[in-house]
């Protein structure tokens, strides 16, 4: 009698163990957003709204851990090798994913490979700042005055800013060096201070600081204008053959289960579906994007064929 009691306890035990059970109780812990973007930055913002939401819907406590640096390598490497289990989640430019691959040598991460992406979130361009008190009041003086200054410099922090930067020295004739900074916000703080030119940013950071005066957007990578930005103009609009869409995503280690997939990227397009989540992103210069994971991933796919394409094209070598 006893040892059949014994193992019918084991038996219950097993059950409510099992990974059907984790998957149908998911979230049961603490779920860590991961930012690539250092606190307070117009990125981080972005992951931390997402992070509020989602924590509404699922009833989970979730943790923002933020690992800047390497473009966003630090913090993809780091989704990548944790626990398949739904706890670790990267918020992320999905397009500096996709870049990163064919940006590092030494590349530690395969995004298609070792990540699935949950959801799709958003869709945005680089934009091209100068300071609040540049005389310059579009890209076309920017780049006559560049072109009779020697040893001009702009900066960024992203991949994006990155390859918009390297595409635009190239279609503009400009003889400039590049300074890689490990956040925008420094990239910023230079130029307000005149040590650099210009800067390629996010549009999020950079419409925060447009709008107190201290930065002025020139110009805008999409190949068409966004409703989240109606007054700035493409590169293409101020004569400079070049485009450039980047974009966010959600994803998990790749070994996650389906199950729990699913239920997150529920949660998320239910966020994105809100005129709440509407506004935020286009008041911080972006547009939704919803997608399932299946889609989001060959998206994933797609993008790191067409970086490598961009690539090219800024003739950047990697490093």
């Amino acid at each position: 009698m006893l040892r059949h009691f014994g193992i019918a306890l084991l038996a219950v035990f097993a059950l409510n163990s099992s990974p059907a059970r984790a998957e149908s109780d998911y979230p049961n812990e603490v779920v860590h957003f991961v930012s690539g973007y250092a606190v307070g930055s117009g990125a981080d913002i972005l992951v931390r709204f997402f992070a509020d939401r989602f924590a509404r819907l699922s009833g989970a406590t979730i943790v923002v851990e933020n690992k800047p640096g390497a473009t966003g390598n630090i913090a993809t490497s780091y989704v990548a090798k944790s626990k398949p289990n739904g706890y670790t989640v990267l918020v992320h430019a999905g397009s500096g994913m996709a870049g990163n691959m064919h940006l590092y040598k030494n590349e530690t991460v395969d995004a298609a490979r070792d990540l699935q992406l949950v959801a799709t979130l958003n869709k945005q361009g680089t934009v091209l700042v100068v300071a609040g008190n540049s005389p310059h009041k579009t890209v076309q003086d920017l780049v006559k005055d560049l072109h009779s200054k020697p040893r001009s410099k702009y900066g960024t922090s992203s991949t994006s800013g990155t390859i918009t930067g390297e595409m635009f020295r190239k279609v503009a004739g400009l003889d400039v060096t590049l300074v890689n900074y490990k956040s925008n916000n420094d990239g910023l703080r230079d130029l307000t201070g005149g040590q650099i030119d210009y800067v390629m940013v996010d549009p999020l950071l950079a419409l925060a600081q447009a709008r107190k005066g201290n930065i002025k957007i020139l110009a805008l990578s999409t190949p068409e204008p966004m409703g989240s930005l109606p007054n700035v103009p493409t590169f293409r609009q101020a004569g400079f053959a070049m485009d450039l869409t980047g974009w966010w995503a959600a994803a998990v280690p790749k070994q996650t289960p389906r199950p729990i997939v699913e239920k997150m990227n529920g949660w998320f397009n239910q966020i994105l579906a809100t005129e709440e989540a509407r506004n935020f992103l286009h008041e911080n210069g972006a547009d939704p994007f919803i997608s399932t994971p299946d889609d989001a991933q060959k998206y994933l796919e797609k993008s790191i064929a067409d970086w490598g394409a961009y690539m090219r094209l800024a003739n950047l070598e990697k490093r």
